[in-house]
């Protein structure tokens, strides 16, 4: 029997419910991976607003790439580390709601800011001499502040839209309010308008950063073709590695979750595939920009040689 949860003021997260002897070990990991994230994100970003030599758009949208990171992973990991410690299972109308929108706003920015990289390299390899004027900073201002405004319309569609409709389940079989599950807490389906809508906006909201990133890559790859040397065509892609490594983890995993046949359909398989891009990849991003990057680990070992004296 289906029951209106108007009177409940809110949901009940099953997050990892049927695990109960897990929980102590799934505190401890996320906590710890939490902590890791937000200090690496935070450390990176603090390198590159501190030294003069990573002053540069490439390094500056990294920055601006590790703040989102912290966003996205703090809009979800925090209520599940608490979840996991209380037992507290349940979430109120208004916070589930809130976690909703930024879930979906850091989540869409990360892929814009990586839409935003894949421009800068694309400029950086084609126009290398007009490089820094066409990544000047009134351009990158506009490009990270219409990116925030999209995202922000975004997520406020589907928060409004979620929010007005009635509710016949309060049951949420993940550990935090993430848009699928949230629309299955709706006693009526959405009219065909309003599907077709919601096709519409996802397609220009999630397939354009990754059609644009596609594209971009297909320019720099043709021009790094035509290279005379092995050395300068490896030299120049190299540039690139960091960021098509993070494009890949990033869309491969949003790929396995959300496009994905009905039939395989699981809160078990949601719940690990959600963990990974929420937690273990944002919390990846600084150490494979650090290990990939020569100038970024030369800026570190600047620090840590200036702090040991």
């Amino acid at each position: 029997m289906e029951v209106r949860n108007d009177s409940l003021n809110g949901f009940v997260l099953l997050g990892f419910s049927e695990m109960p002897h897990l929980h102590l070990h799934l505190f401890s990991v996320f906590l710890v991976a939490y902590i890791i994230c937000v200090l690496g994100n935070a450390s990176i970003f603090m390198l590159i607003i501190s030294q003069s030599q990573l002053q540069t758009p490439m390094y500056l949208l990294m920055g601006n790439l590790a703040l989102v990171d912290v966003g996205f992973t703090s809009a979800t990991i925090p209520r599940a580390v608490y979840g996991l410690l209380s037992g507290d299972t349940f979430i109120s109308f208004h916070d589930c709601f809130a976690q909703l929108f930024f879930f979906l706003a850091f989540g869409n920015m990360d892929s814009f800011m990586l839409a935003i990289m894949a421009f800068d390299r694309y400029s950086a390899v084609c126009y290398p001499l007009s490089y820094l004027k066409i990544m000047s900073r009134k351009t990158r201002v506009c490009l990270v502040a219409s990116s925030c405004v999209v995202v922000s319309l975004h997520s406020t569609l589907y928060v409004v839209m979620n929010s007005t409709r009635s509710h016949c389940r309060w049951v949420i079989p993940h550990f935090f309010c993430d848009l699928p599950v949230v629309m299955l807490l709706s006693c009526s389906a959405l009219s065909p308008n309003e599907q077709m809508g919601v096709l519409l906006e996802c397609a220009v909201i999630i397939l354009g950063p990754v059609l644009f990133i596609l594209v971009s890559y297909i320019l720099i790859i043709r021009a790094v073709m035509k290279l005379q040397t092995s050395k300068g065509r490896w030299r120049t892609f190299s540039t690139c590695s960091s960021h098509l490594t993070m494009v890949v983890i990033f869309y491969s995993t949003v790929i396995f979750m959300y496009f994905r046949p009905s039939s395989i359909y699981s809160p078990t398989y949601d719940r690990a595939i959600s963990v990974v891009y929420c937690l273990f990849i944002p919390m990846l991003n600084p150490f494979i920009y650090s290990l990939r990057n020569k100038l970024v680990k030369s800026a570190v070992k600047k620090v840590l040689l200036r702090g040991s004296n």
